[in-house]
């Protein structure tokens, strides 16, 4: 496996021909650009400055421009962490960007046909693992064309997507 961190991981999704998904199993994450977001929202201060977050929105918006799926499944626990209740509030922006999020109460899917790790699959050809540091800081993604391993996360993807609910949807539903 190959680490990959910064500019590099971002040309996987520059270099995607036709999709790129996301699965995310942790219901913290804890990254610098987030901190002063994420403690404004804890205090009940309206979010209006995005631009921690441009970066990212211009990339998705670049990608499926191209005609390339963006989608995230996010897996969450109930009741909702905190974050989670956050990156709900958030995540319109995602989508506004072109990017699909569909949400997952974890209590509806068997743990044994979860994987434990967030990874990126792109055009069903290589898998990248999400790796944090032991702050709980994104470093960059583990990059695999094994096969097996792909397949494997092609079959997770599957399951998850069809279960999971568009982030609109998720919204109006409420934790289930």
């Amino acid at each position: 496996m190959l680490l990959l961190e910064g500019e590099a991981f971002d040309n996987l999704l520059r270099s995607a021909r036709q999709e790129a998904f996301h699965l995310e199993v942790q219901d913290i994450y804890s990254t610098p650009e987030e901190t002063q977001p994420f403690r404004d929202f804890l205090n009940g201060v309206p979010a209006e400055d995005y631009s921690w977050l441009r970066g990212w929105l211009d990339l998705v918006a670049e990608t499926t421009t191209r005609g390339v799926a963006v989608r995230r499944a996010r897996v969450v626990t109930v009741p909702h962490t905190d974050y989670t209740r956050w990156l709900l509030e958030v995540s319109h922006q995602n989508a506004a960007a072109g990017e699909q999020i569909r949400y997952l109460s974890r209590h509806e899917m068997d743990p044994e046909r979860l994987t434990v790790d967030d990874w990126w699959l792109f055009d069903r050809n290589s898998v990248a693992f999400t790796v944090f540091e032991p702050d709980g800081r994104w470093r960059g993604g583990a990059l695999t064309t094994d096969p097996r391993i792909v397949a494997y996360c092609v079959r997770v993807r599957d399951l998850v997507w069809e279960a999971a609910v568009a982030h609109s949807e998720y919204l109006t539903l409420g934790a289930r």
